[in-house]
């Protein structure tokens, strides 16, 4: 099996979920949880419980929430290559869910955003095995040379390439024209309808799918509960439905779970359509659990 190599953020979750309509500068009552987080290890972890050997590469904090992030890692089976911070804190990212399931994100990356190309461990870049880049840390500047670094070591050790597009707002911040400078030479994009709309200003999935691949070979837009789709060449296409959810408890980290789906089955060889239906099966699965990574209990 193909190992997988993870470059992405790590993070403590702090999820707040309102019970209540917003009082505006009074209280509402909420439930609050903390969970472990980040684009990146979410992705290693959803990998891990499929039997992926998977490594993560990244920066957290001294504190406790760091080395708490760490261990969940390792339970997880991953290869945590975490370089630790003395300076700077493990990242957080303070989720608000109103009372209709709305949510805002308000994320300070902290340690992830010192993350530099000396951190990288070289001996994980083979011809053998897989990059993930997450967007998250290509779209962040403090961390930006190390990713573009870890593309470089990538391309030169001839491993196969693939990349997300984070989200919509920092990715619509930083600009589409140096996304897609900085993602050059990566063979898989993985965005959402909101971050292809933002690429190429197609509204339409299908359509920015389509315009997307005169820079990757093979992109693939999920499109929430509708499925997701696959181009390549400009007009190959495949699309899916979503799996079947049996319960929807929360959304948070199933569009990191469908990559960790995905990846596996298409490395594998297996056809566009079966590597998106895994994609679904295992986003399935993440919105009947708890916070954005797996239960250990059901691996």
């Amino acid at each position: 099996m193909t190992r997988v190599v993870v470059i992405g953020d790590l993070m403590t979750d702090v999820v707040a979920r309102a019970e209540l309509a917003l009082a505006r500068g009074s209280a509402t009552p909420a439930r609050v949880h903390t969970y472990g987080g980040g684009s990146g290890a979410n992705i290693a972890a959803w990998l891990g419980v499929c039997d992926v050997d998977v490594a993560l590469i990244g920066r957290r904090g001294s504190d406790i929430n760091g080395r708490t992030r760490e261990m969940e890692l390792m339970g997880y089976g991953i290869d945590a290559r975490m370089v630790m911070d003395q300076d700077r804190p493990t990242g957080t990212c303070v989720v608000m869910v109103t009372h209709k399931g709305q949510r805002t994100m308000l994320t300070d990356p902290a340690a992830n955003a010192a993350f530099s190309p000396e951190d990288i461990p070289t001996d994980l870049f083979s011809p053998d095995a897989h990059l993930h880049v997450s967007g998250y840390t290509l779209l962040n500047e403090g961390s930006r040379d190390a990713a573009l670094a870890a593309l470089d070591l990538a391309r030169r050790a001839g491993m196969s390439v693939s990349v997300d597009g984070a989200s919509a707002s920092p990715l619509k911040r930083a600009g589409a024209e140096s996304f897609l400078e900085w993602s050059q030479g990566t063979q898989l994009l993985f965005v959402d309808d909101d971050e292809a709309e933002v690429l190429t200003g197609r509204e339409e999935p299908v359509a920015a799918a389509k315009v997307l691949t005169a820079w990757y070979p093979q992109v693939v837009v999920k499109v929430g509960m509708e499925g997701a789709l696959w181009c390549a060449n400009g007009h190959n296409e495949v699309s899916v439905p979503h799996a079947p959810i049996e319960r929807n408890v929360d959304g948070t980290g199933a569009g990191d779970a469908f990559v960790a789906g995905f990846l596996p089955t298409w490395l594998a060889g297996k056809s566009p359509a079966e590597a998106l239906t895994a994609g679904t099966v295992l986003a399935a699965r993440a919105y009947a659990n708890i916070g954005a990574r797996p239960d250990l209990g059901e691996s």
